[in-house]
């Protein structure tokens, strides 16, 4: 038997540092919401690939429509020979996106290949070259992508200069002092001072950031952004690669306001572990790109079609943005509990929609101080009582929930007292 640690010393020799991996865990086998590691021991899985596997690792549906799309046909380039599966998603995505009127879909490979080209998208429809972008915000890492994520630890450390007419508002988080009034004033500062509002492409944000720490874009910003989009012409473009596909309670997260993106963003989850990503938006404005402008040679694979397709019966029939709402619930409810408690470590502000779950771990109990240490050592805790868990946020300090919507009730019980050990002082 391979261990874990002949792995990891192969891994080390082979592949460059600047790659991380978040456990020393390597992944022989899955099956819904469990992992196997090399040496044989199982983990309850609330990771998911970082939100990728909201319908489990190797869902039957899944892996039935793959096994016969392996058997007609792995690529052709769509633009070369196209085929109906890419086609049908297009059509399925386009009738469940929330846009306004007519709506258009292209797809791709990776999420932050997806955020390129709806800024590619916005520049073409507009003429415009500006985008804006928020603090705290995770869009990609390619070098359009990185300039809009709103880190610089570690995705803009040694790369050089960012992207030009690329600009940033704070996003609104109470902890960090920041309310909606305070963000609109910014915003109003950058279009005044650093670039007009006739030369913004587009204003792009999460509807729930993700690496930023799971925190929800309040409802009155989005209406401000929709208000201050259509006096000038800006395009608002929501970036769902995290938050689509029933783990917000909704297909998209954006069914949650009273306004509309006028391009969406989608990945991850879309394709139940295959890569595949796209963007759908208004008609008028995806049209607005001649022929040729984009594509890609691996997207919109068959494979990945095929697979998303699938996810999205699966989603339908076995109802899964209910499931994320009364999982979510129930995770909020027990990580209330903990908070009461005083044998825990202290963890604060908790929320979520749906099953888009997290909390913070504190300094100490009444304060606001957050604390990245403490929440690394949870997730090292958690690892040891064989469930695997992520952290993110500004500080680092937020701890995320992304199990498998498809968990079975009694391992999701399992999980969450595997998280309260982690949390044990």
């Amino acid at each position: 038997m391979t261990t874990n640690a002949e792995l990891l010393a192969r891994r080390t020799k082979a592949i460059p540092r600047g790659v991380s991996t978040a456990t020393a865990v390597f992944a022989a086998r899955a099956e819904n919401a469990r992992l196997w590691d090399a040496e044989g021991r199982e983990y309850i899985d609330f990771a998911g690939g970082i939100a990728v596997l909201n319908t489990g690792h190797r869902h039957p549906k899944v892996i039935d429509a793959v096994r016969v799309q392996l058997d007609r046909f792995t690529h052709t380039a769509f633009q070369v020979c196209a085929y109906e599966q890419y086609v049908e998603l297009a059509e399925k995505l386009n009738k469940r996106a929330p846009v306004v009127g007519e709506a258009r879909t292209i797809l791709f490979t990776t999420g932050a290949e997806a955020v390129e080209n709806a800024v590619k998208i916005a520049r073409a429809a507009t003429g415009r070259s500006g985008i804006i972008s928020f603090s705290g915000a995770f869009h990609g890492r390619t070098a359009l992508t990185m300039a809009m994520t709103g880190k610089v630890a570690p995705y803009k450390n040694q790369f050089g200069p960012s992207s030009a007419d690329v600009f940033h508002v704070p996003f609104p988080v109470m902890r960090y002092g920041v309310d909606v009034e305070t963000s609109l004033l910014v915003l109003d500062h950058i279009l005044r001072a650093d670039i007009g509002p006739d030369r913004v492409a587009a204003i792009v944000l999460e509807p729930v950031q993700g690496e930023g720490g799971f925190h929800q874009a309040p409802p009155e910003l989005m209406r401000a952004l929709r208000k201050i989009c259509d006096a000038n012409g800006i395009l608002l473009i929501a970036d769902e690669v995290q938050t689509g596909f029933a783990r917000t309670g909704k297909l998209f997260a954006m069914e949650h306001y009273d306004v509309h993106a006028d391009l969406i963003t989608m990945a991850k989850s879309l394709a139940g572990g295959f890569p595949l990503s796209g963007v759908v938006g208004r008609a008028d404005v995806m049209d607005r790109v001649d022929p040729g402008g984009l594509g890609g040679t691996y997207g919109g694979s068959p494979i990945g079609c095929a697979a998303a397709l699938a996810v999205l019966d699966v989603i339908e029939t076995e109802g899964l943005c209910a499931r994320a709402e009364i999982l979510g619930a129930r995770a909020k409810a027990r990580l209330e509990t903990l908070r009461r408690r005083n044998d825990i470590a202290p963890i604060d502000d908790i929320r979520g929609l749906g099953s888009m779950i997290a909390f913070d771990l504190i300094s100490e109990r009444g304060a606001a101080a957050p604390d990245g240490a403490a929440a690394k050592r949870v997730t090292a805790n958690a690892l040891q009582h064989g469930l695997i868990l992520l952290s993110c946020g500004v500080a680092g300090e937020t701890i995320r929930l992304l199990y498998p919507l498809t968990i079975e009730d009694d391992l999701f019980d399992d999980g969450l007292s595997r998280l309260e050990a982690a949390l044990a002082l």
